[in-house]
């Protein structure tokens, strides 16, 4: 916004973006009366081809001396009028591909792929059912959680022999928010208190959420007797070629789902594979722990993500987003809730701080990859002056 307003001539500009309002302020001079106008943000999609469209309309903008106004409109009038490239079919199987492959990560088999698949479209098939009758988004997250956590029960109770926590996993991985709760913490490290601490307290909401669907099947599941032991998928099985194969699937679905280009779509598939391959070769070679592995395939990604945004001069967060797909931690959520289902509070309150510090690595890690790309390499068409973007000052505690 300070771009695009320095570039048509307006200095004397503030713009506010936080999460829910969006303005800015102009003061013609030092003895007039500032105009301000605001909008009001009600409703919030996800389309990452209309981001990369915006992108490169900024970008423009301030890079061209001869972009016109009226030209500038004619561009975002058509970004608006531009439809989404995948229809609501193909990110409805995108989802189900998500959960299968997770599913997989976690020690799942093709069985289990296609149960978590089903579970979770059956999942998006109603939470889309909820949001068309005007459901907020919290009971559509409730909708959504409670087919996965369904199948995986009658799985158990019919002795299948299939591993129904991880068709349980599958389908939570669809759900978690994670790209919200890096963006979230990305905010707070860059200094944007108020818009970091509406997007943890969105989270948090959607995470509730998720655990009252879960644990309400959950529970029913252990009233039926269902023998859900966790136990059994916490069996560590080192299958790297399968689980790279199943961490890149993840990161498709999820570029299918953030509605990416589909030049972006291989990159962002890729950096996926990259990140599980180097957590991998920490987490199971060099024994190291999971928090720190997580932290550094998740650095890397943020550095790919930057240079590969700086070489095409795009935004970051399509080759960013998809690719700590296969990082969230899913397990780790599920057994803390299915930990409280059963009563057992000693094993579930550590599980859920796990998922929470592996939530909060990710960000850091992401925020660390771009971070050093921005201010150490040398990028086309990038800023290697440090000094081009001030950080705010310490506060020294006060």
């Amino acid at each position: 916004m300070l771009g695009v307003a320095h570039a048509y001539g307006l200095d004397r500009c503030e713009p506010t973006v936080t999460f829910t309002l969006l303005s800015v302020s102009y003061q013609p001079s030092l003895v007039d009366d500032p105009v301000t106008a605001s909008r009001t943000v009600r409703r919030r999609g996800t389309d990452y081809t209309r981001l990369s469209a915006v992108f490169r309309l900024v970008d423009d903008i301030t890079s061209r001396d001869d972009f016109t106004l009226e030209e500038a409109y004619r561009r975002l009038a058509e970004i608006r009028r531009n439809r989404h490239p995948y229809p609501g079919w193909a990110l409805t199987v995108a989802g189900g591909g998500l959960a299968g492959a997770a599913s997989m990560l976690v020690g799942g088999d093709w069985p289990v792929f296609f149960a978590a698949a089903l579970g979770a479209m059956l999942g998006d098939r109603l939470a889309w059912l909820a949001s068309g009758r005007g459901l907020p988004e919290f009971y559509q997250f409730v909708a959504a959680a409670m087919p996965p956590a369904a199948i995986g029960v009658a799985l158990s109770l019919a002795n299948s022999g299939l591993q129904a926590s991880a068709v349980i996993t599958g389908g939570l991985f669809a759900l978690i928010p994670g790209r919200a709760l890096v963006a979230g913490v990305q905010d707070g490290l860059t200094g944007y208190y108020i818009t970091a601490a509406a997007r943890l307290l969105e989270v948090g909401y959607l995470i509730v959420g998720i655990v009252c669907g879960v644990l309400t099947v959950l529970y029913g599941g252990l009233q039926l007797d269902a023998k859900l032991n966790p136990e059994a998928a916490l069996r560590h099985v080192e299958r790297p070629y399968i689980q790279i194969l199943a961490a890149m699937v993840l990161a498709l679905t999820f570029c299918i789902l953030l509605q990416q280009e589909r030049h972006t779509v291989l990159f962002a598939t890729l950096n996926g594979g990259v990140a599980w391959v180097v957590y991998g070769a920490l987490a199971d070679t060099a024994n190291v722990p999971p928090v720190a592995a997580t932290t550094v395939a998740a650095g890397l990604v943020g550095l790919f993500g930057q240079l590969l945004s700086r070489y095409r001069y795009a935004s970051a967060l399509p080759y960013v987003t998809a690719a700590i797909g296969p990082l969230l931690p899913g397990s780790a959520t599920y057994f803390g809730l299915l930990a409280l289902a059963q009563g057992n509070l000693d094993r579930g309150i550590p599980h859920l701080t796990q998922a929470a510090a592996l939530a909060l690595a990710i960000a850091i890690g992401v925020n660390l990859g771009g971070e050093a790309a921005r201010l150490f390499l040398k990028i086309p068409g990038g800023d290697t002056d440090p000094s081009g973007r001030r950080a705010a000052k310490r506060t020294r505690g006060f």
